[in-house]
């Protein structure tokens, strides 16, 4: 007999405070049991800066404080411990591919406003994501100008 293993979901999201519609996804996500949630904050510094630049340090210190503050909302929806920190990346798909490059991930969880143009054009990240061969859900869907 096979026994079941605990699937890995990155969640990924632009805000360290969980929307409404993030903290429900998990809820209907850990329902189906078997998961462990790991976040993702994308760093909240200007994508311009170094990655060296004190401002970035400064924002993503600032947005763990929020995360930290945040994680037993999230918690309490999971149902289970969720492991969080701020990336040092801006970028969503540097944030996922370091993560998935470091650590195992059976599905992505994004709450990532999309942008229209990119959509059309088939460059928003769902699609970008799509050589990872893993499921991706994304949270809040609707695009943005």
């Amino acid at each position: 007999m096979l026994e079941e293993r605990t699937l890995r979901i990155l969640v990924v999201s632009d805000h360290a405070e969980p929307t409404p519609e993030l903290r429900e996804a998990i809820r209907h996500r850990a329902a189906a049991g078997g998961v462990q949630f790991r976040l993702i904050v994308l760093n909240p510094a200007r994508a311009e800066l170094h990655l060296l630049h004190p401002e970035r340090h400064d924002k993503a210190t600032e947005a763990e404080q929020t995360l930290r503050a945040a994680l037993p909302q999230l918690e309490q929806a999971a149902g289970a411990p969720v492991i969080g920190s701020v990336s040092v990346r801006h970028d969503p798909m540097d944030a996922i591919e370091e993560t998935i490059y470091s650590e195992p991930v059976d599905e992505i969880m994004l709450a990532i406003p999309a942008h229209h143009v990119s959509t059309w054009l088939h460059q928003d990240l769902p699609h970008r994501l799509r050589h990872f061969d893993l499921p991706v859900t994304v949270v809040g869907a609707a695009p943005t100008d």
